[in-house]
């Protein structure tokens, strides 16, 4: 949960005041870099880094040029060039042979927090949005923007200089609120799903009523677990949205009253665990029998649960799962990412592994 922005606000609204803030923006890269345009990071007077702007290797570096924007109360741009020689990128041997734009602005109340205090309370409260990037890197006029999604004439797919009215010096950075997943059932083979998914900064929720599981010694990095029945899940989802579900009490009876429940909200992902048959029989006692009902009850339903990539222990099944869960809620394949390397790139890859 440490680099995604909500975290990182979380961390940075209750000391604002306290000591003078910068944040850091990937604001156009060329070639391979390990963050691309929009990824985020804020830095302190006090020498907290928090967030990542590239793969551990540069942030020291950048902590240096931060300092000085603290000092001038500037905006500053720094380029980091992996091809040159004199640069520390390549000093440093990272290899990635990549440039990267970096613009490092002073978080002041003077310019109204560059609007990270609204892009907060957005993200607290589900919401996403976009946060419009003033790419100027002089004056002190910056003119950062959030707009929620609920903001009429919020355009997410196009370049916002006309919300900022700055022509080319905007960059549009779409923000998204943690991915929320639910996870039915509290047994041994959900503790490693939940830490994982904790750890990779998602909102995690367990429900289970039975008394003899989801106990909080075992669950402490989740946000919220549920321990009353099936009124209380109903309730929860109807509070706070859910973009994933995996249903693994183990009991065809509360799974199956908990894919009832979660029918009408829609969901992008849901796995049940097991096999084809119990997944139908949880279906059939939830009365999703219908082709009508089925194709609304999730985006993507996943039965056995995960990707095909072996082992059986509950901390390799709770990766497969969580795998499928990222690819398909990014719109990615899933596949290896040497398979989808252009042909060059590929024979070049062959004709190393070859020697």
């Amino acid at each position: 949960m440490a680099n995604h922005i909500s975290h990182l606000l979380s961390i940075w609204i209750d000391r604002k005041d306290q000591t003078e803030w910068v944040l850091g923006t990937v604001v156009r890269t060329q070639g391979s870099s390990y963050r691309k345009a929009g990824a985020m990071m804020l830095f302190s007077g006090e020498g907290d880094q928090l967030g990542l702007l590239s793969g551990g290797c540069l942030e020291s570096d950048i902590q240096r040029h931060a300092r000085k924007v603290m000092l001038t109360g500037q905006p500053k741009a720094v380029t980091y060039d992996g091809n040159d020689e004199d640069d520390i990128s390549f000093q440093l041997g990272i290899g990635c042979g990549g440039v990267v734009d970096i613009l490092l602005q002073p978080i002041t109340k003077h310019n109204d927090y560059l609007a990270l205090e609204h892009m907060h309370h957005a993200l607290a409260s589900g919401k996403g949005g976009v946060y419009v990037l003033d790419t100027r890197a002089s004056g002190d006029g910056l003119a950062n923007q959030f707009h929620a999604d609920d903001q009429k004439n919020t355009d997410t797919g196009s370049p916002s200089g006309h919300l900022l009215g700055l022509s080319g010096y905007s960059l549009p950075i779409p923000v998204k609120p943690r991915t929320h997943l639910l996870i039915i059932g509290g047994g041994v083979d959900a503790r490693p799903l939940a830490h994982m998914a904790s750890e990779l900064g998602w909102q995690t929720t367990v429900w289970d009523p039975r008394p003899a599981n989801a106990r909080p010694s075992f669950f402490e990095s989740v946000d919220h677990l549920l321990r009353h029945g099936i009124d209380c899940l109903s309730q929860y989802l109807n509070t706070y949205p859910v973009d994933a579900a995996v249903v693994m009490s183990h009991s065809i009876t509360l799974d199956s009253s908990a894919v009832e429940v979660l029918a009408p909200f829609e969901l992008n992902y849901l796995a049940m665990l097991g096999p084809v048959h119990r997944r139908q029989q949880v279906l059939d006692n939830a009365g999703i029998n219908t082709s009508d009902r089925f194709q609304r009850l999730a985006r993507y339903v996943a039965g056995p649960a995960g990707l095909d990539l072996g082992g059986e222990l509950p901390e390799s099944i709770a990766l497969s799962i969580l795998a499928e869960c990222q690819a398909v809620l990014e719109g990615r394949s899933a596949q290896s990412l040497s398979l989808t390397l252009a042909p060059e790139d590929r024979l070049t890859k062959q004709l190393v592994s070859n020697g």
